[in-house]
Parts: structure tokens; sequence; C-alpha cells
């Protein structure tokens, strides 16, 4: 016996809206009192690096992490044979952009003859609340599927010979989080920070704990050249370290004096 829809939705409820693991029938256990945890996992690898450089309006043509295929442009969609007949399309693209990011991200669906794209707008343009004949259509921004999701399929439409073309934007910037280098620019950071491997994209300068400096002196000794600045100094075979009169350390021949 197949499982119930009412099963189905509060496996759902319980996962989606509770985060925890379903246990057993409503009736029996409701969601507040689920106790096994069950978060929904977030994959890394499909983390939108970039999203932050997604304009809130979609752009009139690609730029930057942005794809967009134009009303006179759209994709073309082949049909899902594997269900009933024209129910689903699929893109074979993923990763559009939804409207949750900006209304203008909501794709445009149109019915038109196969092979021509550049057409396509002045097909049928089907609208997701449908017709009113029970014939509304969903679209998996991630995964590019398009799916007649009412009970009919769009009213007085012939798919013979005839393809959905979607227009809309994907993401198409870079994926994951795990190599992503932290910007700590004007940051301060407070309590027991450990920090493994900094790399800087200027010399720590003296004034913060560096040295200010890029390079070092081959076999020179570090000194303190004045109150902000290190340099060094070298000498040569026999030569010894001194200070002068005036303070400046350096290396020269030792003066024994002169004696009688």
């Amino acid at each position: 016996m197949a499982v119930s829809d009412t099963q189905k939705v509060d496996y759902l409820w319980k996962k989606l809206g509770y985060g925890v693991a379903k246990t057993d029938v409503n009736s029996s256990k409701l969601a507040p009192n689920e106790s096994i945890s069950s978060p929904l996992i977030l994959r890394g690898d499909k983390v939108w690096k970039q999203a932050d450089t997604i304009p809130s309006t979609m752009p009139g043509s690609s730029s930057g992490v942005v794809t967009v295929y134009p009303t006179s442009a759209p994709t073309e969609t082949t049909v899902d044979d594997t269900a009933a007949a024209n129910r689903t399309w699929k893109t074979g693209l993923t990763d559009w952009i939804p409207p949750e990011i900006g209304s203008t991200y909501q794709i445009k669906v149109y019915v038109h003859t196969s092979s021509d794209a550049s057409g396509a707008s002045s097909g049928d343009q089907l609208f997701a609340v449908g017709s009113g004949n029970n014939d509304e259509w969903f679209f998996d921004y991630q995964a590019g599927v398009l799916n007649f999701i009412g009970t009919n399929l769009p009213n007085g439409i012939n798919f013979s010979g005839k393809s959905i073309y979607i227009s809309g934007a994907r993401y198409t910037g870079t994926f994951g989080v795990g190599s992503s280098a932290a910007d700590f620019n004007n940051t301060t950071l407070t309590g027991n920070t450990t920090i493994t491997r900094a790399i800087l994209s200027n010399v720590l300068g003296t004034e913060y704990g560096g040295t200010g400096l890029s390079n070092f002196t081959e076999n020179g000794v570090m000194i303190g050249a004045n109150t902000s600045t290190i340099g060094f100094s070298t000498g040569s075979d026999g030569e010894v370290f001194q200070v002068a009169a005036n303070g400046t350390p350096s290396f020269g021949v030792l003066d024994g004096g002169t004696f009688s």
C-alpha cells in the first residue's frame, strides 16, 4: 500500500517546520513533541559564493555572475518523457535566480514552435497562476524544471510541434565555502583568536608589531635604524660590531689605540 499524502505532509511539516525526524503519526506525536534533531543539509559545494554581487533587479543582458536569457533569446526546454505527456519540461540548466532576490527574476514561460527561440515571445505566454482552469505551473529554480502542477495542462494549448521556452536569469558565479578567504578589513578580533596562516597584501608595519620589510639583507644584523624603522648592518672579514661615539652601531676595524 502506498504511503498516504497525510503521512508525507506530516513528514515535511516536522522536517521543514521543526527540524526534527518523524517517529510517529501526527495523531500520536505532534511535531513539537518530536525530539530527534534532523536539520536540512546545506551543501557547501552548492553555496553561491558571490551571491552578494547579484543585483536586486535583473540586468538587461548577462553581466558579472548573472547570465540572462532574455525574451528575445530564451532557452528552449525538452519534454520529460518519464512524466505524463507534456506535464514536465527541462531546461538542462541549474541555479536559476529566484524572485526572492528580486521580483524581476520571475521567469517568463512561452509555448512556441520548436527550434525558434528568437520568435518565442510572439507565442503563447503562460502564467504561473494559470488561466482559471486548474492549469498552473511551478518552476524549480534550482533544478531548472517546469512542471504543470495543476490538474490540467494549459487550457487551449496544442503542444504538437512546439516547445516550452524559459526567459530568466541564472547564477553562474563561483560555488563553495571551503577555500574562501576571510576579509578582515577594519575588523577587530577580541578574546583568544588563533590564526593559523595570514596572507597580507602589504607588509606589516612596525606600529602593528611587524618589521615593515618585505625582504632582509643577507648576513646582515638587524638594528633599529630609528624609532620606527628597522635596518641592517653588514661587515667584512675581521670587522667587529661596535658603537660609535654618537651611539650608531656598525661594523668596523677595532682600533686598539696608540702604545709607546
